[in-house]
């Protein structure tokens, strides 16, 4: 059995961890961005389905094709960041289930069950959001996740269908089966900008052991 991990590990992923909104004018290597997902990675998933998809939006031209689709409270923290990860999740990851779990017919339990496979994915892919924080922290790097997005909107300017017809793509190809969970702002935050932490629950007002 593994013992417990060093209580500055824990500090740094739990205990002193924070969301930020104000970012340090410091880049994140694209290096770092590699370490982060092959850490997200190694997190479980029912069935090894591995449903996740990430854009990692770093340029200025990436970042003013997403603005038009965030909440007026998100647009300035998100462009001020280093990265902004839209962390998505794949509506037929049951193709590469013969890959990914091979001892068994997986894809079966899919391939015809819509319903399933759109629950399936989006849990899987939001524990998936939830390693990925995890990882960036472990990493030292600060998370700024959200909501306040129009999901549709950025479901149709980065995961369409391709075409090599630029002019068709933009008005006739459909929405692919990628589609947007939440963001992710990535960099180093800024601390003094930090507000004083929000209370949480205590364990016996949310918790019972049976």
């Amino acid at each position: 059995m593994s013992e417990a991990i060093a209580n500055a590990a824990i500090d740094q992923l739990f205990t002193d961890a924070r969301t930020h909104s104000h970012w340090l004018d410091k880049p994140v290597a694209d290096d770092t961005l590699n370490r982060l997902y092959d850490l997200m990675k190694m997190g479980p998933t029912s069935a090894n389905c591995c449903p996740v998809r990430i854009l990692f939006l770093k340029s200025k031209e990436a970042k003013e094709r997403l603005k038009p689709a965030l909440n007026e409270g998100n647009v300035e923290k998100t462009l001020a960041a280093p990265v902004t990860a839209i962390i998505a999740h794949d509506l037929k990851f049951y193709e590469y289930l013969p890959k990914l779990f091979p001892h068994a017919s997986a894809r079966d339990w899919f391939v015809n069950n819509s319903e399933l496979a759109a629950a399936t994915a989006f849990r899987n892919g939001s524990l998936q959001g939830g390693y990925f924080i995890l990882a960036a922290r472990a990493l030292g790097l600060d998370c700024g996740p959200m909501s306040g997005f129009d999901n549709a909107a950025v479901d149709h300017e980065f995961f369409r269908e391709p075409s090599e017809d630029a002019a068709f793509q933009q008005e006739h190809c459909p929405d692919s089966h990628i589609k947007s969970n939440f963001l992710c702002n990535l960099g180093y935050g800024d601390p003094e900008m930090l507000h004083p932490r929000s209370p949480r629950f205590d364990f016996d007002e949310v918790c019972k052991i049976l």
